[in-house]
């Protein structure tokens, strides 16, 4: 497999957006709560462009924990340039096994432009975009990295909540207005002007997420077996009331995981040992190690 990292030429982006000891600071609603923090910062090793800039995810809501382990963020990106975010998926069911990320490349200018944008929009300590009346709905978070440090805010129903919601003052909507118009931006920079030419992103290693398939998972419909190519499963328990293990593939074993995962579906039963699973393959992005990282976090 040919790695899109040696593709790529790392972008010249000044020392700022690399701070190496970033202080997160959250804000908004949803800022304090379990799995709400900040993410860790960025390290500049093993390539400065590997360095997290801005990212966008979302948690919580009307969704059982369960389903999303390992859930993808909206935007990544990064600082020599590339934005990563996941494409169009066919409209089939069961859905392709592996996500379809896509990777475009942005200029020094305009990741900078990113870096202020996100300052103008609030993506700072003390911010307040306050806690609308809107129950079950996601929270939002957006993290950039700033000379300060990694400033990160996460929002409750961010693009759920009423323009006259109650409980709102007309200072915490423009403030949400503002992170709304920001988060749009950011997703329109993978088709925008500014971005080069979209390719698929390969990542070095993946995660698998196994859990044991019954019956009540399986869905509608046989679906053929695969013998599982990888490591031993289940793995690590991410959590073990939920029973989803987890392990990470990379080198030529990835190769191979990610072969056999191209002929498989989201319900395709996967035979090891004896036992049978379902598993979600999550591409491990640039700033992403091991199976730690999902326990809990998004």
């Amino acid at each position: 497999m040919t790695r899109l990292r040696g593709t790529l030429i790392a972008a010249a982006v000044p020392l700022f957006l690399l701070a190496a000891c970033a202080q997160p600071g959250a804000t908004g609603a949803g800022a304090g709560a379990p799995g709400s923090g900040a993410p860790e910062s960025a390290s500049a090793s093993p390539g400065a462009g590997d360095g997290l800039v801005a990212r966008v995810e979302s948690f919580g809501g009307f969704v059982p924990p369960d389903r999303t382990v390992g859930a993808l963020p909206s935007i990544s990106v990064y600082a020599d340039g590339r934005v990563i975010t996941e494409g169009p998926t066919p409209a089939i069911y069961p859905g392709p096994a592996l996500p379809n990320l896509q990777v475009v490349t942005l200029s020094p200018d305009r990741l900078r432009q990113v870096v202020k944008e996100a300052g103008d929009a609030g993506v700072r300590a003390g911010t307040d975009f306050g806690r609308p009346n809107v129950a079950d709905a996601p929270t939002t978070r957006v993290t950039v990295t700033t000379a300060e440090g990694t400033q990160s805010v996460a929002v409750e129903a961010l693009n759920e909540a009423q323009a006259d919601d109650p409980m709102l003052t007309t200072a915490q909507e423009a403030a949400r207005a503002k992170l709304a118009g920001f988060v749009d931006k950011l997703g329109d920079l993978a088709t925008g002007e500014d971005a080069g030419t979209s390719a698929a992103y390969q990542p070095e290693a993946v995660a698998a997420l196994a859990r044991p398939w019954t019956k009540e998972t399986a869905g509608e419909g046989t679906q053929p077996e695969i013998t599982w190519p990888g490591p031993a499963l289940p793995g690590d328990y991410l959590n073990p009331a939920f029973k989803i293990g987890c392990v990470v593939v990379d080198g030529v074993q990835a190769d191979k995981v990610l072969a056999a995962a191209k002929k498989a579906n989201q319900l395709t039963p996967w035979t090891a040992d004896g036992q049978k699973y379902l598993i979600t393959f999550r591409p491990l992005l640039p700033d992403e190690t091991g199976c730690a990282q999902f326990k809990g976090k998004r």
